[in-house]
């Protein structure tokens, strides 16, 4: 694989059902260890671009290469694909659904077996190995299914709310793992309402709201174009009258301090420095994607 190629990229592309338009004017691209982000309220587009990347939709207008290529079925056993409906053999083992899924992928029983113990060691469900599925929660079904889709090693792994019916300790080990694949140069796409886990593992964001693209670009970034004039402080006494102050709010033991156009955190700083008050934290207020995400949508609505 060379290194500089895209392992996704997405051109022009437009998808219509009847009078709905689910796609329209989309580009984007992934390169090799790199964690997407993609996001949008429900109908935003998102499954139909997931769709039509691992050509089980073809758009109406634009491309999509992967690997370098059209998607054709050399490819597929490259790809790892963890839809949102999801669905097990209910009366095989854990270990039986895994290894038969695997052999679909060309991988040979006693490699898969290894790979599968690994994760299942990863993941905390080693001890259920041999439970049949149908025996397992949610949460547990949720793990094996995630673990079919990466024991091949694909070098694009597809994962539509992985975390979902996850309990904090195996939400932890997941994201750990997706981590891991990014640091072997594999190329996620993360399909999540839990805009933290994008915030705390993504390295870019595609925010989508009625088939197009509102914003795409690195997630700090992203989170730095939306940054407030505003900075949050806790200090050890009280913090008195400052000249570019245009508000102030108490919360949580801080004080959140509004600033005029023209005044910079710094200038806060420094003057909080010269009053001699003890400062124990001090942070430029820069919006969550979630609350960028309530704006941005809001917006496109109106």
């Amino acid at each position: 694989m060379k290194e500089f190629m895209n392992i996704v990229e997405v051109k022009d592309l437009d998808k219509s059902f009847g009078k709905l338009i689910a796609v329209e004017k989309l580009n984007f691209a992934i390169k090799p260890g790199e964690i997407l982000g993609l996001i949008g309220p429900n109908g935003a587009g998102k499954n139909t671009t997931i769709k039509i990347i691992l050509d089980f939709l073809k758009p109406d207008f634009g491309a999509v290469q992967v690997f370098g290529q059209a998607m054709n079925e050399n490819l597929k056993d490259r790809i790892g694909y963890l839809p949102e409906e999801r669905g097990l053999y209910k009366r095989l083992t854990a270990i039986e659904l895994i290894i038969y899924l695997a052999s679909l992928k060309g991988i040979p029983n006693d490699q898969a077996e290894a790979r599968a113990d690994e994760l299942l060691k990863l993941t905390g469900m080693y001890e259920n190995k041999y439970k049949k599925n149908k025996e397992m929660s949610k949460g547990m079904g949720q793990l094996i299914q995630f673990i079919v889709t990466v024991v091949h090693n694909p070098d694009l792994i597809i994962l539509d709310e992985p975390f979902s019916g996850l309990d904090p300790v195996r939400t932890e080990a997941v994201q750990s793992i997706i981590s891991d694949f990014r640091d072997a140069g594999k190329a996620v796409i993360l399909c999540t309402h839990q805009m933290n886990k994008v915030e705390e593992i993504c390295d870019r964001v595609l925010m989508m709201n009625q088939g197009q693209t509102l914003l795409y670009g690195d997630v700090l970034e992203t989170r730095r174009r939306f940054q407030k004039n505003s900075v949050r402080i806790t200090a050890a006494e009280e913090i008195g009258e400052l000249p570019g102050v245009t508000g102030r709010v108490f919360s949580n033991g801080s004080l959140e301090l509004k600033l005029a156009p023209e005044t910079t955190p710094q200038s806060i700083l420094d003057r909080l420095r010269e009053q001699g008050v003890t400062i124990t934290h001090f942070e430029v207020i820069t919006p969550s994607l979630n609350e960028i995400f309530l704006k941005q949508v809001g917006a496109d609505r109106e």
